[in-house]
């Protein structure tokens, strides 16, 4: 269990006020009105109130040291993640082929209560003049369409046909005056997964895996009039249609021509994407594709900020102007002019000591540090920067340039996160400032992934498994602790485990199943966090280990019930306050008994939804004593517990709920 900080004196303003009261006949018993109009009542009231503000600072000494000694072995609060998306542009041009989208492009999304959202590009695109007109596939013996499965939410298609046999295509075909582009041609290609999981995301060999070749090799192609040519493919994350990702091609540029091929009437620009050999396990369906679309984080790049001026004094700490402080999406290196190559990971900071501003490298901390190391800390948090003293860390000189205006400045650093970023499909609709030729953007799936910084108190749980577990990944336990610092809310481990094979006990093969945060009734881990907790875990296993990382799978719980209320009681409030506690309790996050998160492969008792339903304000019975349980569309035996499968979880959305009042019904 972890330690709790001891309350060093527990006394609150009534505690005060009544000990003191206790004492006046003792001291002055002559005292007797005891009336809030009293000087002394009035006096005593305010010694109190001043008191109790004393000792509340009091117990935050153990806090404190709790804090600081969790620094001391290596323990800091996980801080906030930030949102990821893919967006879309759409041309208000189509004479024109391409137009050019730069990296760090800003979008907005509707204002919360902290004010706008603010998402940017990671990547730059170009966006297409032509528009995707049609999606048809050839299975090898005859075409079909499928440009209405792929526009409509929750259809998907085979992208190569049923049996994906080689030869089979899948054939994109662009629409618009506008000649196809020369430059680069993004496709965002979202495979369909169960309920919207990502694929499964593994770890053992690192050296093996990375030069696994694709269960299938693909050729794209285009169109001439005469024959399909070869396009050059750029970059393919799709690893051939197996998980969802960019692809992006090289464009055709004028040598495409517009022509009728297939079931398609209309003349069009063709491209296709066909099998040249499979050996796939299971046949892609594709849910969409997605031209023009670049990924996008809720985030705000902050550039050429002057942090202040080094005073000669050791340890100098100062702040940034945005908080908390994100990861850079890639680790740049830069070099000196000394030689020396600097590492770029959150902060790119630099500092001119009199010969001009030079890169100072962010380290974790200064133990291995010399006295003339150009190194600083930063706290993501906070957004604090902390210099050396002189021997751990170089100081950074008294200097002033040209200007007056510091001699410390941010380069660049991303500033976002939180759980305000994880927003619905369709939310992201407006560009900050003016895009020559393009008309909108939008998200067309959900953004994921944003997450708080981790709380003191979630930190104190997760410190003593944190120390048991000791930076390796051996027992169940472990591997939970250790998903649970790359930022997801829940992790379970199942030993013997393997994806793929599902009833099979597989030694020395390990499932993470993670939960990230979210206000959704079944949060969905995105790729990237997939990634992030399969490379935390990669760094802890065993070298006998194998780890796969997956999304949970979801039962959808539904109740179906007649309920009497009380005559007056209003239907509609008692359905709003019944629906809130049923989604509750049945929640991957606050569900279960103890509010903590439906217990991985926690079977659903009757007994707990009866009493749930039951306990709810002014609910008098049962109609019949009648209670359905529903999951994943099929209705339970009555009055019969249901089975989760191991490692599986519930959540609930909506319920089938008939209200009459007391006496009108038998």
């Amino acid at each position: 269990m972890p330690l709790e900080a001891p309350t060093l004196d527990d006394r609150r303003f009534d505690d005060i006020v009544a000990e003191a009261f206790q004492l006046i006949p003792r001291f002055a018993p002559e005292w007797t009105d005891r009336n809030d109009s009293d000087p002394g009542v009035a006096l005593t009231k305010l010694f109190a109130w001043m008191s109790e503000l004393t000792l509340f600072r009091l117990n935050q000494v153990p806090e404190l040291n709790y804090i600081r000694f969790l620094q001391m072995v290596g323990i800091d609060r996980i801080p906030a993640s930030a949102a990821q998306a893919i967006v879309t542009f759409a041309a208000s041009r189509t004479d024109v082929s391409e137009i050019f989208v730069p990296q760090g492009t800003q979008l907005a999304a509707p204002p919360d209560d902290n004010g706008q959202i603010i998402f940017e590009t990671t990547e730059a695109v170009s966006v297409l003049g032509t528009a995707l007109a049609a999606l048809q596939v050839w299975d090898g013996f005859s075409y079909s369409i499928a440009t209405s499965a792929a526009a409509a939410d929750g259809q998907s298609f085979h992208a190569f046909g049923p049996r994906a046999r080689e030869g089979a295509a899948l054939m994109l075909g662009f629409a618009g005056p506008a000649s196809m582009t020369a430059g680069p041609i993004s496709l965002y290609v979202r495979m369909a997964e169960r309920r919207g999981a990502p694929p499964p995301v593994s770890r053992a060999d690192p050296a093996a895996e990375a030069s696994l070749p694709p269960p299938a090799r693909l050729v794209w192609e285009y169109w001439d009039l005469a024959n399909w040519q070869p396009m050059t493919v750029l970059r393919d994350e799709t690893s051939a249609m197996t998980r969802s990702g960019h692809v992006r091609l090289r464009g055709p540029g004028n040598t495409a021509r517009l022509a009728i091929r297939g079931d398609v009437a209309t003349p069009l620009y063709w491209l296709r994407c066909r099998v040249e050999t499979t050996a796939w396990e299971a046949t892609p369906r594709v849910d969409a594709i997605i031209p023009s679309s670049v990924p996008a984080i809720q985030a705000t790049t902050q550039r050429d900020e002057v942090v202040g001026r080094s005073d000669g004094t050791p340890g100098q700490g100062f702040t940034l102007a945005l908080a908390p402080v994100l990861p850079l999406p890639s680790a740049d290196t830069l070099m000196a002019s000394d030689g020396r190559a600097v590492t770029l990971h959150a902060v790119h900071l630099e500092v001119d000591e009199g010969s001009g501003f030079e890169p100072w490298q962010e380290v974790e901390d200064f133990h291995a540090s010399g006295k003339d190391d150009p190194h600083f800390t930063l706290n993501r948090a906070t957004a604090t920067i902390r210099f050396g003293d002189g021997v751990k860390g170089r100081i950074p000189a008294v200097f002033m340039p040209a200007g007056g205006r510091g001699n410390i400045v941010a380069r660049r650093y991303l500033s976002g996160g939180g759980l305000r970023g994880n927003l619905p499909a369709g939310a992201i609709a407006t560009i900050q400032g003016f895009l020559p030729g393009i008309a909108s953007v939008t998200n067309p799936f959900a953004a994921t992934g944003g997450a708080q910084e981790e709380t003191v108190g979630a930190a104190k749980k997760r410190a003593a498994a944190h120390i048991s577990a000791n930076g390796r990944a051996v027992t169940a336990t472990d591997f939970e602790t250790n998903a649970l610092e790359a930022g997801v809310r829940r992790a379970k481990a199942l030993a013997l485990t393997h994806p793929r094979y599902p009833g099979v006990s597989i030694p020395g093969s390990v499932t993470v199943i993670v939960v990230p945060d979210g206000d959704e009734p079944n949060p969905m881990p995105s790729d990237h966090t997939l990634a992030s907790v399969a490379l935390q875990l990669d760094q802890t296993r065993l070298i006998t280990t194998e780890v796969h990382v997956v999304a949970p799978t979801y039962n959808e719980v539904s109740i179906e019930a007649d309920i009497v209320v009380k005559r007056t009681a209003a239907p509609e409030l008692v359905r709003a306050d019944l629906e809130a506690r049923l989604n509750r309790f049945l929640h991957p996050l606050t569900g279960g008994s103890e509010g903590l998160g439906w217990p991985f492969g926690g079977d659903i008792y009757y007994s707990d939804i009866y009493r749930l339903v039951i306990e709810t304000r002014d609910v008098v019975r049962l109609r019949d004593g009648q209670l359905g349980l529903r999951v994943n569309g099929e209705l339970a035996p009555f009055c019969r517990d249901v089975t989760i499968c191991p490692g599986e979880l519930v959540f609930a959305r909506t319920h089938r709920l008939a209200f009459y009042p007391d006496g009108s019904v038998p």
